[in-house]
Parts: C-alpha cells; sequence; structure tokens
C-alpha cells in the first residue's frame, strides 16, 4: 500500500464520478431521426409491472388433463404469437413444467386508453385454430382471400406431431427442417392436395388463427402422410414452426389459474417514493459517514457512488458482454440492502483504523492493518449475502437463466411464478454486493492511502484519531 502515490485519489475519484455520469445519461449520438446508442443509461432500464403496471397472469391445462413438456410449449407459441397480434412485444413469458402452469407478463400498452386486459386475457388463453391452405393469397391486412380463403386443405386435428429434425441436402450438409406426421384423415388429403399442386410448385400456406406461419412450396405429391419443410432453417427456427404447428393440435383450452392488473399510476406513484425515498436515504448516510468518521466516511460515501451506478449499469444493459434485467419494485429493495452491506463495510473498516490509531500505531500502519483486520469480516458478510442471493435466483428465477439450472434439481418446485419479483432481488443484491468487494473494499483503499500521503492530510484526527503524529 506505500506505493500508492498522491495523484491515484484523484484518478480514482475522477473515474468514479466518470462512470456513475455515464451510467446515468448513457451515451448516444443522434443523426437526424435515427440514434444510436452506446452505452445505455438509467432512461433504457426496464420496470416491472409492479412499476410501469401490467397484466400477470398464469395460465394451466384443465384439470383432468396432465399436458406434457411438448404441449406446453406448444401452447406457450400460441401466446407469445397472440400477444404479437394484439401489439404487445414487451412481455415475459415462462412455463413451469412441473406445475404444468405457463407465466405471462406484460405491461400496459404505451398511450392505450382503451385497452382490456381481461378480455386480452381471455384471447391469449383460446385453443389455436391451425390451418393449411392452398395457396398464398392475402389482402393489404395480410388477410388470406381468394382460392388460399376457400380452399382449407388441413386443420388441426389433422396434425398428428411435427417435430424439428435435420438432415442432409444434395451436397452433404446438414440443415434443419420441421418433419410433419399426418392422421389417417389428413393422409388422404394432404396426398391429393400436394399431387395436384406439385405439377405447378404450387404453395401451401399455414395459419395460425389469422397470422401466416409459413408458406412452403410443393416440391414432390407426398403419400404415405409424412412431410417436411425445409427453408435455410436454424435449429431454433425449425422447433418454434414445429411448436406452433403443434399448438394448433392441442386438445385442450388453457384456464387461467390466477390474474392480477396493476394500474401505471400506482406502480409509477411506488417508483417514485422509493427513488426520493433511497435518495434521502442516501443523504442522512452521506452525513452519517462524514461526521462520524470524517476522511474514511468521505471517502465512503464517494465508493458507494460508485457502488450504485454500477448495480444500476448491469440493470440497464450498460455492459455489452451482456442483457441487462428488469427493475422491480424488491430489485430496488435490494439495491438498498447492498448500499447497506456497503455502509456497513465501510464502518468496519473506520472503526478498525480508529482502534490501530488509538493503540498508537502510525497513521500508514493504522491504514494498513484496518483494512486488513477488516478484510475477513467483510468478506464473510459479502459471500453470506452472495449465496442468500444465488439461492433467491435459483429458486425463483426464470427457466433459462443460469442460476435456475444449476439449482434446478433442489428448487424445483417453487417454479417461476414469481421470477419478476423476487428474481430481480436477488440480481440487484447480488450485484450490489459484488461491487461493494471492488468499491468499498480496493477503490476506499487505494483512495485513502492517496489521501494519507499529502501533508494536510495526515492528522490523525481526521481518521478517528485522538493524537498527533510525531
Amino acid at each position: 500500500m506505500r506505493k500508492v502515490k498522491k495523484p491515484v485519489f484523484f484518478v480514482v475519484f475522477a473515474l468514479i464520478l466518470l462512470f456513475a455520469a455515464s451510467v446515468i445519461f448513457g451515451v448516444t449520438t443522434y443523426y437526424g431521426d435515427m440514434n444510436t446508442v452506446y452505452l445505455k443509461g438509467v432512461d433504457n432500464i426496464r420496470f416491472g409491472i409492479d412499476i410501469r403496471g401490467g397484466v400477470d397472469v398464469t395460465f394451466t391445462s384443465p384439470g383432468d388433463i396432465d399436458a406434457t413438456d411438448a404441449q406446453l410449449d406448444a401452447a406457450k407459441e400460441v401466446i407469445v404469437q397472440r400477444m404479437i397480434n394484439l401489439g404487445i412485444t414487451d412481455y415475459e413469458s415462462f412455463i413451469d413444467y412441473g406445475n404444468d402452469r405457463i407465466i405471462v407478463r406484460f405491461p400496459w400498452k404505451e398511450g392505450e386508453a382503451n385497452f382490456d386486459p381481461e378480455e386480452a386475457v381471455k384471447e391469449l388463453g383460446e385453443t389455436a385454430e391451425l390451418t393449411f391452405r392452398e395457396g398464398y393469397e392475402v389482402d393489404d391486412a395480410g388477410l388470406y382471400t381468394g382460392v388460399t380463403a376457400e380452399n382449407v386443405i388441413l386443420v388441426g386435428s389433422d396434425i398428428q406431431e411435427a417435430y424439428a429434425a435435420y438432415t442432409q441436402d444434395s451436397a452433404g450438409n446438414l440443415e434443419w427442417q420441421v418433419s410433419l406426421e399426418l392422421t389417417s384423415s389428413g393422409t388422404g388429403k394432404f396426398a391429393e392436395a400436394t399431387t395436384r399442386l406439385s405439377q405447378t410448385r404450387g404453395v401451401i400456406s399455414i395459419w395460425m388463427d389469422d397470422t401466416c406461419i409459413s408458406y412452403p412450396q410443393v416440391n414432390s405429391s407426398i403419400t404415405d402422410g409424412r412431410a417436411s419443410i425445409t427453408g435455410n432453417f436454424d435449429a431454433d427456427e425449425a422447433k418454434a414452426l414445429a411448436n406452433k404447428i403443434n399448438s394448433g393440435a392441442l386438445p385442450f383450452k388453457l384456464v387461467t389459474a390466477s390474474f392480477s392488473t396493476i394500474s401505471p399510476s400506482l406502480g409509477s406513484g411506488a417508483l417514485e417514493a422509493m427513488v426520493v425515498a433511497g435518495l434521502i436515504a442516501f443523504a442522512f448516510i452521506a452525513v452519517f459517514m462524514i461526521v462520524m468518521y470524517r476522511l474514511p466516511g468521505a471517502v465512503a460515501v464517494i465508493a458507494l457512488i460508485g457502488q450504485v451506478s454500477g448495480t444500476l449499469a448491469f440493470i440497464s444493459g450498460y455492459f455489452g458482454f451482456m442483457n441487462g434485467s428488469i427493475l422491480t419494485i424488491p430489485g430496488i429493495a435490494g439495491i438498498i440492502l447492498a448500499v447497506g452491506m456497503g455502509v456497513d463495510a465501510n464502518i468496519i473498516t473506520s472503526e478498525r483504523i480508529r482502534e490501530e490509531l488509538a493503540n498508537g500505531k502510525t497513521l500508514d500502519g493504522s491504514i494498513e492493518s484496518g483494512f486488513k483486520r477488516a478484510f475477513s469480516a467483510i468478506l464473510d458478510g459479502n459471500v453470506t449475502m452472495i449465496l442468500v442471493a444465488i439461492i433467491l435466483m435459483g429458486a425463483f428465477g426464470t427457466p433459462d437463466s443460469i442460476f435456475s439450472k444449476l439449482l434446478h434439481f433442489v428448487f424445483f418446485m417453487f417454479g417461476p411464478s414469481t421470477a419478476g419479483t423476487i428474481y430481480s432481488f436477488g440480481f440487484t443484491l447480488l450485484t450490489g454486493v459484488a461491487l461493494n468487494l471492488f468499491f468499498g473494499v480496493l477503490c476506499s483503499r487505494l483512495m485513502l492511502a492517496s489521501l494519507s500521503k499529502f501533508k494536510a492530510m495526515r492528522n490523525p484526527k481526521l481518521y478517528g484519531g485522538v493524537r498527533h503524529e510525531q
């Protein structure tokens, strides 16, 4: 630590302030009506429905039906497609395979005054209507018309199964496709249509409700009830199309197990209250730390600014290597709790420095020894909180999150029903506490050691001591 030079404080302080400013305002360039976002700011944070307001609904299969994983995947595709048709693009959807549940959350539509959430939920849960139609004739609205409207080749009940598979093309390369197996009733109808359309390389369009999901060309007559759809698919695209086709053959209508709405005014009011409360609390903490611990307290406030800014950066997607996270009201509570852990770490360090000075050590020795003695206690507390956050994220996270996958064998009974709230709490707590080890320990140590090199800053009273160094 004795190698720390005087300018280090100013360098670290300037970097923290620059980082905090870029996190708050972001970095964006404008060219006419186009804007390019280089670094996302707080305006890019996506809020959960408990803040923005919206709908939280859980669908399940009827009590007498034990849905398979494939059927749940297909049902989810129906819901997603219908939300897109309703103009709802900022949504969350999860599947709890263990309890046959599909959890859907979506915010209120921007500027929408007549949006009826109950009607939207009812429409989402309806059984999908799947049709294979001759040709691909559509009107200006994209709805089928003409021959396509008149000639229905297959319906959902004619499809036995659709699944993604891969095969070799004529050049020997592997390519993904969607394979279809038809029922006995569908085999005859499909054979007649493909025999006729293959002569002119006609098209069979596939529709889910009023949305066309594919329109492959007929290359040959298919009479054995087994067909394939190709088209330069990757694995995800082939699986998605197969799920959409399977959704039309679902033997049940989804049942609404729970349904709740939160008004935008209630959510925004809660957000404003928590932000104001957080700012007031931070101001009191800053005053308390500076009055009680003087110079170490001032350094601690700077470190806390860096810690909070880092947490907001992870939430907004500031760092290009990872996506942001949805912020909920419990997520804000996680930020506040992490700040409390940061304050605790700085208090422990400041008290240790004060104790060393009281025992007669030099200022440099007291700072070095104080940080060393405090580190084990700080590390224990922070690691404990990190483990708690990981457990919360694993128990209540989305099925595709890393901690849910790692801890699924332990917490498989929970499911993702509260993922949008508890997961956000765990995420902000984890990032805040982890950042505390960087800003509250490393950066604080560098800044304090640097300040102690200035002659005007070597009075032990500035560090909580009671005597002047000889």
